[in-house]
Protein backbone atom coordinates (compact mmCIF):
# COMPACT_ATOMS: atom_id res chain seq x y z
CA UNK A 1 0.00 0.00 0.00
CA UNK A 2 1.51 3.16 -1.18
CA UNK A 3 1.93 5.66 1.95
CA UNK A 4 1.77 9.10 0.36
CA UNK A 5 -1.11 12.02 1.79
CA UNK A 6 -2.35 14.61 1.21
CA UNK A 7 -4.81 17.34 2.50
CA UNK A 8 -8.29 18.42 1.35
CA UNK A 9 -8.82 21.19 3.70
CA UNK A 10 -8.51 19.21 7.64
CA UNK A 11 -8.94 15.57 5.33
CA UNK A 12 -5.57 13.75 5.32
CA UNK A 13 -6.19 11.49 2.61
CA UNK A 14 -4.32 8.76 0.89
CA UNK A 15 -2.74 9.29 -2.74
CA UNK A 16 -2.98 5.64 -5.00
CA UNK A 17 -1.48 4.62 -8.49
CA UNK A 18 -2.72 4.76 -11.57
CA UNK A 19 -3.87 1.73 -14.11
CA UNK A 20 -0.74 3.36 -16.21
CA UNK A 21 1.66 2.46 -13.28
CA UNK A 22 0.04 -0.37 -12.46
CA UNK A 23 0.66 -1.34 -16.06
CA UNK A 24 4.31 -0.67 -16.23
CA UNK A 25 4.76 -2.47 -12.62
CA UNK A 26 3.66 -5.68 -14.72
CA UNK A 27 5.22 -5.01 -17.98
CA UNK A 28 8.14 -4.75 -16.09
CA UNK A 29 7.73 -8.18 -13.87
CA UNK A 30 6.69 -10.37 -16.74
CA UNK A 31 9.42 -9.02 -18.79
CA UNK A 32 12.09 -9.82 -15.92
CA UNK A 33 10.33 -13.42 -15.55
CA UNK A 34 10.30 -13.73 -19.47
CA UNK A 35 13.94 -13.39 -19.31
CA UNK A 36 14.68 -15.36 -15.85
CA UNK A 37 12.29 -17.48 -15.88
CA UNK A 38 11.70 -16.95 -12.31
CA UNK A 39 8.75 -16.24 -10.87
CA UNK A 40 8.18 -12.48 -9.14
CA UNK A 41 6.34 -11.73 -6.11
CA UNK A 42 6.91 -7.36 -6.21
CA UNK A 43 8.48 -4.90 -8.42
CA UNK A 44 10.22 -1.51 -7.93
CA UNK A 45 8.49 1.55 -10.27
CA UNK A 46 9.47 5.47 -10.06
CA UNK A 47 6.93 7.22 -11.31
CA UNK A 48 7.28 10.47 -13.47
CA UNK A 49 6.24 11.85 -10.02
CA UNK A 50 9.72 10.97 -8.74
CA UNK A 51 7.72 8.56 -6.18
CA UNK A 52 8.62 4.56 -5.71
CA UNK A 53 6.53 2.22 -5.80
CA UNK A 54 6.25 -1.54 -3.92
CA UNK A 55 3.88 -3.17 -5.46
CA UNK A 56 2.81 -6.93 -5.31
CA UNK A 57 2.62 -9.16 -8.46
CA UNK A 58 -0.05 -11.69 -8.51
CA UNK A 59 -1.27 -14.31 -10.79
CA UNK A 60 1.79 -14.86 -12.61
CA UNK A 61 2.61 -17.38 -15.02
CA UNK A 62 5.11 -18.39 -17.50
CA UNK A 63 5.12 -20.95 -20.16
CA UNK A 64 8.87 -21.30 -21.32
CA UNK A 65 9.51 -22.88 -25.00
CA UNK A 66 9.89 -21.56 -28.63
CA UNK A 67 6.78 -19.70 -28.12
CA UNK A 68 7.04 -18.90 -24.77
CA UNK A 69 5.49 -15.93 -22.65
CA UNK A 70 5.41 -14.55 -18.66
CA UNK A 71 2.11 -12.56 -17.80
CA UNK A 72 1.08 -11.57 -15.19
CA UNK A 73 -1.43 -9.12 -12.56
CA UNK A 74 -0.85 -5.96 -10.38
CA UNK A 75 -4.31 -4.62 -8.37
CA UNK A 76 -5.00 -1.03 -9.06
CA UNK A 77 -4.86 0.73 -5.94
CA UNK A 78 -6.77 4.22 -6.20
CA UNK A 79 -6.00 5.12 -2.48
CA UNK A 80 -8.79 7.54 -0.70
CA UNK A 81 -9.84 8.51 -3.99
CA UNK A 82 -13.55 7.00 -5.19
CA UNK A 83 -12.85 5.72 -8.52
CA UNK A 84 -14.32 3.22 -10.52
CA UNK A 85 -11.27 1.40 -11.79
CA UNK A 86 -10.09 0.91 -8.13
CA UNK A 87 -8.92 -2.56 -7.00
CA UNK A 88 -9.20 -3.98 -10.50
CA UNK A 89 -6.18 -6.13 -11.88
CA UNK A 90 -4.17 -4.76 -14.88
CA UNK A 91 -1.92 -7.60 -16.17
CA UNK A 92 0.98 -7.40 -18.66
CA UNK A 93 2.03 -10.02 -20.84
CA UNK A 94 5.50 -10.40 -21.96
CA UNK A 95 6.73 -12.19 -25.78
CA UNK A 96 10.19 -11.81 -27.52
CA UNK A 97 10.53 -10.68 -30.53
CA UNK A 98 13.32 -9.88 -32.98
CA UNK A 99 13.64 -6.43 -31.91
CA UNK A 100 12.39 -3.25 -29.98
CA UNK A 101 9.81 -2.88 -27.98
CA UNK A 102 5.98 -3.29 -28.78
CA UNK A 103 3.19 -2.38 -26.87
CA UNK A 104 -0.37 -3.38 -27.44
CA UNK A 105 -4.23 -3.65 -26.05
CA UNK A 106 -5.38 -6.54 -25.10
CA UNK A 107 -9.04 -7.27 -23.69
CA UNK A 108 -10.47 -4.87 -21.76
CA UNK A 109 -8.51 -2.34 -23.28
CA UNK A 110 -10.49 -0.22 -25.13
CA UNK A 111 -9.70 0.99 -28.79
CA UNK A 112 -9.76 4.95 -30.18
CA UNK A 113 -12.64 5.40 -32.64
CA UNK A 114 -12.12 9.17 -32.79
CA UNK A 115 -9.78 12.08 -33.41
CA UNK A 116 -8.26 14.37 -31.20
CA UNK A 117 -7.20 11.71 -27.87
CA UNK A 118 -3.94 11.01 -26.65
CA UNK A 119 -3.89 8.29 -29.22
CA UNK A 120 -4.94 7.83 -33.08
CA UNK A 121 -7.87 6.24 -33.89
CA UNK A 122 -7.41 2.40 -33.88
CA UNK A 123 -4.95 2.31 -31.61
CA UNK A 124 -5.26 0.99 -28.04
CA UNK A 125 -5.84 3.35 -25.24
CA UNK A 126 -2.96 3.49 -23.80
CA UNK A 127 -1.93 7.25 -23.71
CA UNK A 128 1.78 8.55 -23.93
CA UNK A 129 3.00 8.67 -20.35
CA UNK A 130 1.80 5.17 -19.42
CA UNK A 131 3.73 4.02 -22.77
CA UNK A 132 6.79 5.54 -21.81
CA UNK A 133 6.68 4.40 -18.14
CA UNK A 134 6.33 0.77 -19.71
CA UNK A 135 9.19 1.09 -22.45
CA UNK A 136 11.25 2.47 -19.60
CA UNK A 137 10.48 -0.63 -17.68
CA UNK A 138 10.95 -2.90 -19.72
CA UNK A 139 14.56 -1.62 -21.12
CA UNK A 140 15.52 -1.49 -17.63
CA UNK A 141 14.93 -5.33 -17.57
CA UNK A 142 16.62 -6.07 -20.75
CA UNK A 143 19.90 -4.16 -20.02
CA UNK A 144 19.89 -5.37 -16.56
CA UNK A 145 19.74 -9.55 -18.35
CA UNK A 146 22.26 -8.35 -21.49
CA UNK A 147 19.28 -9.12 -23.91
CA UNK A 148 19.59 -7.36 -27.09
CA UNK A 149 16.41 -8.75 -28.76
CA UNK A 150 12.86 -7.37 -28.52
CA UNK A 151 9.94 -7.94 -26.12
CA UNK A 152 6.41 -7.56 -27.05
CA UNK A 153 4.21 -6.00 -23.87
CA UNK A 154 -0.08 -6.89 -24.37
CA UNK A 155 -1.75 -5.14 -21.46
CA UNK A 156 -5.05 -6.29 -20.52
CA UNK A 157 -7.96 -5.83 -18.15
CA UNK A 158 -10.28 -8.73 -17.66
CA UNK A 159 -13.28 -6.44 -16.04
CA UNK A 160 -12.07 -3.61 -17.98
CA UNK A 161 -15.05 -3.72 -21.07
CA UNK A 162 -17.58 -3.88 -17.97
CA UNK A 163 -16.36 -0.96 -16.08
CA UNK A 164 -15.78 1.17 -19.39
CA UNK A 165 -19.70 1.55 -19.22
CA UNK A 166 -19.19 3.05 -16.12
CA UNK A 167 -16.87 5.91 -17.10
CA UNK A 168 -16.96 8.75 -19.88
CA UNK A 169 -14.74 6.19 -22.27
CA UNK A 170 -17.71 5.35 -25.08
CA UNK A 171 -19.32 8.95 -24.86
CA UNK A 172 -15.41 10.20 -25.75
CA UNK A 173 -14.85 7.46 -28.72
CA UNK A 174 -13.13 5.00 -26.47
CA UNK A 175 -14.56 1.58 -27.01
CA UNK A 176 -14.87 -2.06 -25.85
CA UNK A 177 -12.78 -1.10 -22.56
CA UNK A 178 -10.41 1.32 -20.24
CA UNK A 179 -8.05 3.67 -20.86
CA UNK A 180 -4.42 3.06 -19.68
CA UNK A 181 -3.78 6.40 -18.34
CA UNK A 182 -1.93 8.70 -15.70
CA UNK A 183 0.73 11.75 -16.07
CA UNK A 184 2.04 11.40 -13.00
CA UNK A 185 1.32 7.56 -12.01
CA UNK A 186 -0.27 8.95 -8.90
CA UNK A 187 -3.89 9.17 -7.81
CA UNK A 188 -4.24 11.97 -5.69
CA UNK A 189 -7.45 11.86 -3.85
CA UNK A 190 -10.29 14.14 -4.96
CA UNK A 191 -7.83 15.70 -7.98
CA UNK A 192 -9.20 18.38 -9.63
CA UNK A 193 -6.68 18.10 -12.15
CA UNK A 194 -8.20 14.72 -12.98
CA UNK A 195 -11.51 15.92 -13.65
CA UNK A 196 -9.93 19.31 -15.84
CA UNK A 197 -7.82 16.68 -17.98
CA UNK A 198 -11.20 14.80 -19.01
CA UNK A 199 -12.45 18.38 -19.90
CA UNK A 200 -9.87 18.81 -22.20
CA UNK A 201 -9.87 15.64 -23.66
CA UNK A 202 -13.33 15.80 -24.71
CA UNK A 203 -12.90 19.07 -25.92
CA UNK A 204 -9.77 18.23 -27.95
CA UNK A 205 -11.85 15.60 -29.50
CA UNK A 206 -14.75 17.19 -30.05
CA UNK A 207 -12.68 20.29 -32.02
CA UNK A 208 -10.97 17.63 -33.86
CA UNK A 209 -14.29 15.93 -35.08
CA UNK A 210 -15.20 19.41 -36.70
CA UNK A 211 -17.39 20.65 -34.03
CA UNK A 212 -16.68 24.67 -33.98
CA UNK A 213 -19.64 25.72 -31.42
CA UNK A 214 -18.66 24.30 -28.35
CA UNK A 215 -21.83 23.59 -25.96
CA UNK A 216 -20.63 23.20 -22.23
CA UNK A 217 -23.00 21.84 -19.86
CA UNK A 218 -22.36 21.83 -15.91
CA UNK A 219 -23.77 18.57 -14.57
CA UNK A 220 -26.86 16.25 -14.87
CA UNK A 221 -29.48 18.90 -14.36
CA UNK A 222 -28.09 20.61 -17.75
CA UNK A 223 -28.04 17.04 -19.51
CA UNK A 224 -32.05 16.47 -18.47
CA UNK A 225 -32.56 19.78 -19.71
CA UNK A 226 -31.12 19.83 -23.23
CA UNK A 227 -32.33 16.55 -23.50
CA UNK A 228 -36.24 18.55 -23.31
CA UNK A 229 -34.82 21.58 -25.19
CA UNK A 230 -31.98 20.86 -27.54
CA UNK A 231 -31.70 17.22 -27.98
CA UNK A 232 -29.43 17.31 -31.03
CA UNK A 233 -26.79 18.81 -29.27
CA UNK A 234 -26.76 16.54 -26.10
CA UNK A 235 -24.43 13.92 -27.78
CA UNK A 236 -22.02 16.61 -28.45
CA UNK A 237 -22.13 18.44 -25.19
CA UNK A 238 -19.15 18.62 -22.79
CA UNK A 239 -19.46 18.58 -19.13
CA UNK A 240 -17.30 20.26 -17.38
CA UNK A 241 -19.10 20.17 -14.14
CA UNK A 242 -17.69 23.73 -11.53
CA UNK A 243 -14.76 24.15 -13.85
CA UNK A 244 -15.80 26.48 -15.79
CA UNK A 245 -13.00 28.79 -16.27
CA UNK A 246 -10.26 26.21 -17.37
CA UNK A 247 -12.80 24.96 -19.82
CA UNK A 248 -13.22 28.20 -21.17
CA UNK A 249 -9.10 28.47 -21.49
CA UNK A 250 -9.64 25.28 -23.34
CA UNK A 251 -12.42 26.40 -25.47
CA UNK A 252 -9.75 28.94 -27.01
CA UNK A 253 -6.95 26.76 -26.61
CA UNK A 254 -8.23 24.89 -29.26
CA UNK A 255 -10.04 26.94 -31.67
CA UNK A 256 -13.61 27.02 -30.92
CA UNK A 257 -15.59 30.22 -32.48
CA UNK A 258 -17.97 30.26 -30.01
CA UNK A 259 -18.93 28.80 -26.66
CA UNK A 260 -22.29 28.65 -24.90
CA UNK A 261 -23.28 27.47 -21.31
CA UNK A 262 -26.12 25.80 -20.10
CA UNK A 263 -26.68 25.03 -16.68
CA UNK A 264 -29.16 25.22 -13.49
CA UNK A 265 -29.32 29.24 -12.02
CA UNK A 266 -27.94 27.52 -8.55
CA UNK A 267 -24.75 27.06 -9.93
CA UNK A 268 -24.19 29.42 -12.91
CA UNK A 269 -26.03 32.60 -11.11
CA UNK A 270 -22.09 33.15 -9.95
CA UNK A 271 -20.88 33.90 -13.18
CA UNK A 272 -22.59 37.19 -12.45
CA UNK A 273 -19.59 38.12 -10.07
CA UNK A 274 -17.48 36.77 -12.60
CA UNK A 275 -16.82 33.35 -10.42
CA UNK A 276 -15.39 30.91 -12.76
CA UNK A 277 -15.72 27.99 -10.42
CA UNK A 278 -18.55 27.18 -9.05
CA UNK A 279 -18.08 24.50 -6.44
CA UNK A 280 -18.92 26.07 -3.29
CA UNK A 281 -15.82 25.47 -1.57
CA UNK A 282 -14.58 28.07 -3.98
CA UNK A 283 -16.82 30.68 -3.92
CA UNK A 284 -20.68 31.13 -3.17
CA UNK A 285 -22.51 34.69 -3.13
CA UNK A 286 -25.09 33.40 -4.75
CA UNK A 287 -27.64 35.46 -3.18
CA UNK A 288 -25.00 38.92 -2.70
CA UNK A 289 -25.09 38.38 -6.68
CA UNK A 290 -28.51 38.31 -6.90
CA UNK A 291 -29.37 41.23 -4.13
CA UNK A 292 -26.87 43.12 -6.07
CA UNK A 293 -28.33 42.72 -9.34
CA UNK A 294 -31.63 43.02 -7.05
CA UNK A 295 -29.97 46.65 -6.29
CA UNK A 296 -28.97 47.74 -10.17
CA UNK A 297 -32.51 47.27 -10.65
CA UNK A 298 -34.37 49.38 -8.42
CA UNK A 299 -35.90 46.61 -6.44
CA UNK A 300 -36.77 47.51 -2.83
CA UNK A 301 -34.66 46.81 0.15
CA UNK A 302 -36.94 45.00 2.26
CA UNK A 303 -37.58 42.73 -0.52
CA UNK A 304 -33.42 42.39 -1.03
CA UNK A 305 -32.96 42.07 2.77
CA UNK A 306 -35.88 38.95 2.54
CA UNK A 307 -33.54 37.13 -0.17
CA UNK A 308 -30.05 37.26 2.09
CA UNK A 309 -31.93 34.58 4.13
CA UNK A 310 -32.85 32.30 0.96
CA UNK A 311 -30.73 28.76 1.30
CA UNK A 312 -31.40 28.46 -2.63
CA UNK A 313 -31.29 30.56 -5.70
CA UNK A 314 -35.20 29.35 -6.25
CA UNK A 315 -36.08 29.98 -2.65
CA UNK A 316 -34.87 33.54 -3.80
CA UNK A 317 -36.57 33.55 -7.62
CA UNK A 318 -39.93 32.63 -5.31
CA UNK A 319 -39.85 35.78 -3.69
CA UNK A 320 -38.98 37.84 -6.82
CA UNK A 321 -41.22 36.71 -8.75
CA UNK A 322 -44.04 37.12 -6.09
CA UNK A 323 -43.01 40.73 -6.01
CA UNK A 324 -43.07 40.89 -9.52
CA UNK A 325 -39.42 41.42 -9.80
CA UNK A 326 -37.88 37.98 -11.29
CA UNK A 327 -37.68 39.88 -14.98
CA UNK A 328 -35.83 42.95 -13.61
CA UNK A 329 -33.39 41.31 -11.86
CA UNK A 330 -32.87 38.32 -14.26
CA UNK A 331 -32.14 40.78 -16.86
CA UNK A 332 -29.58 42.53 -14.83
CA UNK A 333 -28.09 39.39 -13.92
CA UNK A 334 -27.82 38.33 -17.65
CA UNK A 335 -25.86 41.90 -18.52
CA UNK A 336 -23.25 41.36 -15.96
CA UNK A 337 -23.03 37.17 -16.65
CA UNK A 338 -22.06 38.52 -20.49
CA UNK A 339 -19.73 41.08 -19.17
CA UNK A 340 -17.36 38.63 -17.76
CA UNK A 341 -17.65 36.04 -20.47
CA UNK A 342 -16.60 38.59 -22.63
CA UNK A 343 -13.89 39.35 -20.40
CA UNK A 344 -12.98 36.05 -19.51
CA UNK A 345 -12.16 35.87 -23.33
CA UNK A 346 -11.18 39.24 -24.26
CA UNK A 347 -13.55 39.27 -26.86
CA UNK A 348 -11.43 37.18 -29.17
CA UNK A 349 -15.05 34.41 -29.54
CA UNK A 350 -18.33 34.76 -29.21
CA UNK A 351 -19.48 33.39 -26.07
CA UNK A 352 -22.88 32.98 -23.97
CA UNK A 353 -25.02 31.64 -21.57
CA UNK A 354 -28.18 30.25 -20.63
CA UNK A 355 -29.74 29.79 -16.77
CA UNK A 356 -32.74 27.85 -16.07
CA UNK A 357 -34.57 26.37 -13.14
CA UNK A 358 -36.68 23.23 -13.21
CA UNK A 359 -39.23 25.47 -10.84
CA UNK A 360 -39.22 28.51 -12.85
CA UNK A 361 -37.80 27.47 -16.54
CA UNK A 362 -35.54 29.24 -18.34
CA UNK A 363 -34.43 32.48 -16.22
CA UNK A 364 -32.80 33.89 -19.31
CA UNK A 365 -29.99 33.98 -21.78
CA UNK A 366 -27.41 36.55 -22.12
CA UNK A 367 -27.01 38.62 -25.43
CA UNK A 368 -24.99 36.38 -27.44
CA UNK A 369 -26.90 33.17 -26.83
CA UNK A 370 -29.41 33.22 -29.25
CA UNK A 371 -27.24 34.00 -32.14
CA UNK A 372 -24.63 30.72 -30.64
CA UNK A 373 -27.74 28.42 -30.30
CA UNK A 374 -28.78 29.37 -33.65
CA UNK A 375 -25.03 28.33 -34.84
CA UNK A 376 -25.14 25.58 -32.69
CA UNK A 377 -28.40 23.74 -33.94
CA UNK A 378 -27.43 24.69 -37.75
CA UNK A 379 -24.01 22.82 -37.14
CA UNK A 380 -25.35 19.53 -35.20
CA UNK A 381 -28.14 18.91 -37.77
CA UNK A 382 -26.24 19.82 -40.87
Amino acid sequence: MLEEYIYRGKNRLRCGYTTGSCAAAAAKASAEMLLTGEFQSGVSLITPKGIWLELEILNAEICAGKEGYAVCAVKKDSGDDPDITNGILVYAKAEKIPFGIEIAGGDGVGKVTKAGLDQPVGAAAINSVPQKMISSAVSEICEKYDYCGGIKITVFVPDGAEIAKKTYNPRMGIEGGISIIGTTGIVEPMSNSAVIETVRAEEKMRRADGTKNLLLTIGNYSSSFLAENMPFALEKSVMCSNFIGEAIDAALEYGFENVLIIGHIGKLVKLGAGIMNTHSSCADGRMDVLVTCGVLADIDNKILKEITDCATVDAALDILKSAGAKEKVAEVLMNKTQYYLNAKVKNEIGIGAVLFSFKHGIIGQTASAAEIIRKIEAEYNG
